[in-house]
C-alpha cells in the first residue's frame, strides 16, 4: 500500500468506530484522574507515608493544605463531569475532604487489625505501603464516602481501581465497621448491600454476594433491594468460604470454616466447619 491509501483506510476505519458515539468528550482521561485523586487524598492523610516530597522530617500544614487544594481542584473538576446536575461542585469537593479526618480514623483501626491479626506484620509501616489489604480498604472507605452521597460513577471508578490492583472487589455501597482486615487479600468479593461489623477477619477468596436476583417484566434484575448478606462483629471468615443472600445473617463472634458455602443464617458464637455447624460456643 503506498501511504494514501493506508491514510485513506485509516480514516475510514476512524469514520466507522466514531459514527454510533456522540460528541460528548468529557469523561476522556477520567480514569487517570481517578488514580490522581486517589493518590491526593491519601497523600493527605499521611504525606508521610504516601506524600511524593521528599526532604521533611514533619509534615508542615503548608504542605497538606497543599495537597488538599490540589485535590479539591481535581474532585471539583470530577464532579461536574460525572453529575452536571449538582448545584455545587466546589462546595461538595470540600466538605467531602472535611471527612478525610474520620476515614482516617477509622483507616487507624484498619492498619491496626492488621498488624495486630498477622504474625508476620512487623510495623505500621509496612502495613500501608505493602499490604493489598490496605489498598484495598483505603480506597474502599474513600469511595463509600462518595456513594453516601449520591455521586454517580466515581465511586465504583475508585473500587474498580483496587479491584484490578489487589484482586478485592468491595462495591462502594458496602457498609463495613472498624478494625477490619482481610489477610493475604485477593479473589474477595464483597457485594452492594453487605453490612459487616466491627473487628472482622476475612481470609482470601471469600464471597459475600447475592443469592439470586428478582427479575422485573422486562428479564432484569431489580435494583435497589437487600441481596447481600449480614456480617455481625468479631466474625472470623475462612479461605473460600461463600456467603450468600440478602437474607443471611452471621451473628456476632461466629467461625465460618475454609470453603463453606451458606445461605443461611448463623446464630451468634457458633461456628460452621465443613458446611456442616458446630455447637460449641467461642
Amino acid at each position: 500500500m503506498n501511504p494514501r491509501e493506508k491514510n485513506d483506510r485509516l480514516w475510514n476505519l476512524s469514520a466507522r468506530l466514531l459514527e454510533a458515539d456522540g460528541q460528548d468528550w468529557e469523561k476522556a482521561g477520567l480514569k487517570e484522574q481517578t488514580v490522581e485523586l486517589i493518590d491526593l487524598l491519601r497523600a493527605a492523610m499521611w504525606p508521610q507515608i504516601f506524600g511524593t516530597r521528599t526532604g521533611r522530617t514533619e509534615p508542615s500544614s503548608i504542605l497538606v493544605s497543599s495537597i488538599l487544594e490540589e485535590a479539591a481542584a481535581l474532585l471539583t473538576g470530577m464532579l461536574r463531569t460525572v453529575d452536571p446536575t449538582l448545584s455545587d461542585p466546589e462546595e461538595t469537593a470540600y466538605s467531602y475532604l472535611e471527612e478525610l479526618p474520620e476515614i482516617k480514623r477509622i483507616l487507624q483501626t484498619d492498619i491496626r487489625a492488621a498488624y495486630e491479626g498477622d504474625p508476620a506484620a512487623r510495623n505500621y509501616e509496612e502495613v500501608m505501603l505493602s499490604y493489598p489489604a490496605f489498598e484495598a480498604i483505603s480506597i474502599f472507605r474513600l469511595a463509600h464516602l462518595l456513594f453516601e452521597r449520591n455521586i454517580p460513577l466515581l465511586p465504583r471508578m475508585m473500587t474498580e481501581h483496587a479491584h484490578r490492583l489487589t484482586g478485592v472487589d468491595i462495591h462502594p455501597g458496602a457498609t463495613i465497621g472498624s478494625h477490619f482486615f482481610i489477610d493475604h487479600a485477593t479473589g474477595v468479593v464483597i457485594g452492594e448491600t453487605t453490612t459487616i461489623g466491627d473487628h472482622v477477619k476475612l481470609y482470601q477468596g471469600v464471597t459475600l454476594g447475592a443469592r439470586s436476583f428478582d427479575l422485573d417484566d422486562d428479564g432484569n434484575p431489580v435494583k435497589g433491594v437487600k441481596r447481600h448478606p449480614d456480617i455481625g462483629s468479631n466474625v472470623v471468615i475462612y479461605a473460600g468460604a461463600t456467603i450468600l443472600g440478602g437474607d443471611t445473617v452471621i451473628g456476632d463472634g461466629c467461625v465460618i470454616g475454609g470453603n463453606v458455602w451458606l445461605t443461611h443464617s448463623v446464630e451468634p458464637g457458633r461456628q460452621v466447619l465443613a458446611a456442616q455447624e458446630s455447637c460449641r460456643i467461642r
